[in-house]
């Protein structure tokens, strides 16, 4: 039987090949999406590792998180430098770091912290930061740039850039008395940290000094080199980041600064706020894998109007083999064994084209949509999926095995009119 499904194959080589083109990328679609979805899923939770709490003005987890981490969106309130200091002091705490927000550089936010940024920071599975060029910030008027900021501006290690007050794109209050100079370019994380151009906390003091409610006071204008000389100490600060001396105090120390009398703050787990977040993005999700579906419903479907639009001209074929002895299910067989064979040829063809891509498009979808494609190979979903879609192709070849069961042996021998 097998002989004889290749052999039938061979004999519609054409039609049998765009076939498996569109079932294999249907197949591809179907897979490519999950690994999409997966590796974003990855990437999004693993945003920020290896901080304990995020903390700021109250107001929600998933919008604390969007601002601080995602520099999407504006805080509702600032948190006091007094405040941090008081409970960076805790015993439970072991590092934070500072952040302090609502500048930009051409579309970019700008935010202003402190070297421990570069020493705590961490991304994926507790990756640090890493500079591709440069050093971190030393002087009062160093930059350090995320890596999407130099490749989309072209900037180098030396350029001048001046920072503009507000996070719009287009703003017309920019501190172009106060310009700062790049001394490092981060290599690439897939996190917001590339797209964020970094500035010590004296720093963004200094060009304020001379701004009241977001507006220049030209008449009391402060140069950059007498801004050296003023106190540069931070005011406020927008959000700041935790470390633990031990994740038992998580509960413990969260609780303290939720319930801080001096000012209403919130801390958040970035896990727990990160699933949240996900969770809001179900829908299109769904949308997705929906979509993937239907285009192998329609791949198979391509398969069972190939069988059925053959077998008016294999009446003689399945004729003959009656003759020669073969039984009304075998021929039905046949036809079953073919779908599954073109299935099965797709979904291996599916997985052999998903790796050559994956491998030959790693390093461009990194750079360009900051995703980290880590998995080659099926994963035990994928193994299920493609089990269901082998399946299907079964199913789907039942129909006009059906048919051909029910034709007569004189069907095929009679003179077609």
């Amino acid at each position: 039987m097998i002989r004889i499904a290749f052999a039938s194959l061979r004999s519609r080589t054409l039609s049998v090949l765009l076939t498996l083109v569109v079932i294999t990328l249907s197949v591809c679609l179907l897979l490519g999406v999950e690994r999409i979805r997966e590796q974003a899923h990855a990437g999004f939770a693993s945003t920020v590792s290896g901080t304990d709490l995020v903390v700021g003005a109250r107001s929600g987890p998933v919008n604390l998180l969007l601002y601080s981490i995602f520099h999407i969106g504006d805080a509702t309130n600032n948190v006091s430098w007094q405040s941090y200091q008081e409970l960076a002091a805790l015993d439970d705490i072991a590092w934070t770091v500072p952040l302090s927000l609502g500048d930009s550089y051409r579309g970019f936010r700008v935010v202003g912290t402190t070297t421990g940024f570069f020493e705590h920071y961490k991304h994926g599975a507790g990756h640090p930061l890493s500079l591709s060029q440069g050093k971190t910030f030393n002087d009062l008027y160093d930059t350090v740039v995320g890596a999407e900021v130099a490749r989309r501006l072209g900037q180098q290690v030396g350029d001048e850039i001046v920072l503009a007050h507000g996070t719009g794109r287009v703003t017309l209050a920019s501190h172009d008395d106060k310009p700062f100079r790049i001394v490092g370019i981060l290599n690439r994380t897939g996190t917001p940290v590339d797209s964020s151009v970094l500035v010590s906390l004296p720093a963004i003091e200094a060009i304020h000094l001379d701004w009241r409610a977001g507006v220049h006071l030209r008449g009391a204008a402060i140069s950059a080199d007498d801004a050296r000389h003023q106190d540069l100490t931070p005011t406020s600060i927008t959000a700041f980041l935790v470390g633990l001396r031990s994740r038992i105090a998580t509960f413990g120390v969260q609780r303290q600064i939720n319930a801080y009398p001096d000012e209403p703050m919130l801390a958040v787990m970035p896990g727990v706020a990160l699933q949240q977040l996900w969770g809001t993005l179900g829908t299109a999700e769904g949308a997705l894998r929906l979509i993937s579906g239907l285009v192998v419903v329609l791949g198979l479907t391509s398969l069972v109007a190939l069988l059925v639009a053959t077998l008016q001209e294999r009446r003689r074929e399945m004729a003959v083999l009656r003759a020669l002895g073969a039984r009304p299910a075998y021929v039905a067989a046949l036809l079953v064994l073919e779908a599954v064979v073109v299935t099965t040829a797709a979904c291996v063809l599916a997985l052999a084209t998903l790796a050559v891509v994956s491998l030959a498009a790693r390093g461009w979808v990194l750079d360009a949509f900051g995703l980290s494609i880590d998995r080659i190979g099926p994963n035990p979903r994928e193994w299920i999926w493609l089990g269901g879609v082998m399946l299907a192709g079964a199913l789907a070849g039942l129909f006009p095995a059906l048919l051909a069961y029910r034709r007569t042996l004189s069907d095929g021998l009679s003179p077609q009119t």
